[in-house]
């Protein structure tokens, strides 16, 4: 892309998809970002040959403290630990969330985690967003989080989702194709953009169809954040209840999207055994199911 006339502060979020525009307007107020050479403004507009230089500071260590929270463990050895996530809980300590997280309780209950990512996330391999619940591996050694990470880049290791999502899709499946970065105007959303963004597959599957709502299952290629709900959303059928991407109207007593990680397969990262996890349909999603099975009894009766 051309980014001659851009803004500074755009070019650099543009680079680190992690920051925010509020953020790097922040570094260059305290000097963290230069154009060739000289400190300046996130307004200053770029000319052709300009090189920009900037400074991430190091995150603040945090001390994560062990806290004793229920977790719903559907296997454990001596080098993975498998949970069914519960909605809600946020995997790991961020800024403005420092308790009860996935952490939180791993480090409680296991007392060994893969120190690879550090001490805010220790042994997470991948992550869920806050409000999808399911299935998920986190390693407790640095062998086995290697192992699985690779898998997971590799696509070796496989997720299956289940969600329910508005309106009534015709197909009776597809693939949905699009690169997926940052928003460009609401940094704390993502979209199917056209330039610095990831490529992103997402299969689906009709799994049952109630006129207004469709129960899917989506199978993914790659794992972009907010993947599922993007790429959903982006074809018209956006996750039922989805504070981000749906209507705000949300139709149904449940925490989030109705999103769940249902199965997730994966060689055992010491003993070479393809393993695969289901984690049970949440309660209030099946609660909707129900409730849409029930409604569709009564108007073909």
């Amino acid at each position: 892309m051309d980014w001659a006339g851009k803004r500074l502060d755009v070019f650099v979020t543009a680079q680190e998809q992690d920051l925010t525009r509020a953020h790097v307007q922040k570094l260059c107020a305290a000097g963290q970002v230069t154009v060739d050479g000289k400190v300046r403004k996130g307004s200053w507009k770029l000319t052709a040959g300009e090189k920009v230089a900037y400074t991430l500071p190091e995150p603040e260590a945090l001390a994560v403290e062990p806290e004793d929270i229920p977790l719903d463990i559907l296997y454990e050895d001596a080098d993975i630990i498998v949970v069914n996530k519960a909605r809600g809980m946020v995997v790991h300590p961020a800024a403005g969330v420092y308790h009860g997280t996935l952490v939180n309780a791993l480090l409680h209950h296991c007392h060994d985690l893969s120190g690879i990512n550090g001490v805010i996330r220790p042994g997470i391999v991948h992550r869920l967003d806050k409000d999808t619940s399911g299935v998920m591996v986190c390693a407790k050694n640095d062998q086995a989080h290697l192992d699985l990470a690779e898998q997971i880049r590799t696509k070796t290791a496989h997720r299956v989702y289940r969600a329910i999502v508005y309106g009534n899709i015709v197909e009776e499946a597809g693939v949905i194709k699009g690169d997926i970065g940052r928003h460009p105007t609401d940094r704390q959303r993502m979209a199917i953009v056209r330039e610095h963004g990831k490529p992103a597959v997402t299969h689906f599957r009709v799994l049952e169809r109630f006129g207004d709502y469709t129960y899917v299952e989506c199978k993914l290629e790659t794992g972009r954040t907010h993947q599922i709900r993007v790429h959903m959303t982006s074809i018209g059928h956006p996750l039922v209840n989805d504070p981000k991407y749906g209507p705000r109207k949300r139709p149904f007593a449940i925490q989030g999207q109705a999103l769940h990680s249902l199965t997730l397969t994966l060689t055992h990262p010491v003993t070479r055994e393809v393993m695969t996890f289901e984690a049970p349909l949440p309660e209030d999603m099946a609660a909707i199911l129900r409730y849409l099975r029930d409604r569709q009894k009564k108007y073909h009766s």
